[in-house]
């Protein structure tokens, strides 16, 4: 008798986890979609933004400004900083294992190119998933909170 309501005890317990995990799915779900509506409204706004900016350039004010400089393609001292920020929340092990994969194939990218980077995480997951090379002109990752 007594194993019978444990057992029903135990059965709605994991239909409750399963209830609460499925609303949190659901709220994360409607999230995500509103902040990629918000992403897609904001297009145009960039692209009109990138096309001012792109007028207001010109060689002759690069020559006075060193920040309107473009980066050289060539040379011993180019480098770059890659920050890969995961997210700590619930429900975000996929979301994490995406933005790892695509900072590798971008890690990937730029040693190809011959930059040098350091890719940089402030979440204990990132560190975990991003490799950790020392090698001679190879990446590290460094940890930042």
């Amino acid at each position: 008798m007594a194993q019978t309501r444990e057992l029903r005890r135990r059965i709605k317990s994991v239909q409750s986890t399963r209830k609460i995990t499925k609303t949190m799915e659901l709220v994360a779900t409607s999230k995500l979609k509103r902040a990629q509506d918000r992403v897609i409204a904001a297009r145009p706004y960039a692209a009109a933004l990138a096309e001012v900016i792109g007028d207001l350039y010109a060689p002759e004010l690069a020559e006075r400004f060193p920040l309107l400089r473009q980066p050289g393609k060539s040379g011993a001292h180019r480098r770059m900083a890659l920050v890969v920020i995961t997210a700590n929340r619930g429900l975000c092990g996929a979301f994490n294992a995406n933005l790892i994969r695509e900072a590798r194939r971008r890690i990937e990218q730029l040693e190809a190119d011959g930059v040098g980077d350091r890719p940089s995480s402030d979440r204990e997951e990132g560190d975990q998933l991003l490799p950790v090379r020392e090698a001679a002109g190879g990446v590290a990752a460094d940890r930042h909170r």
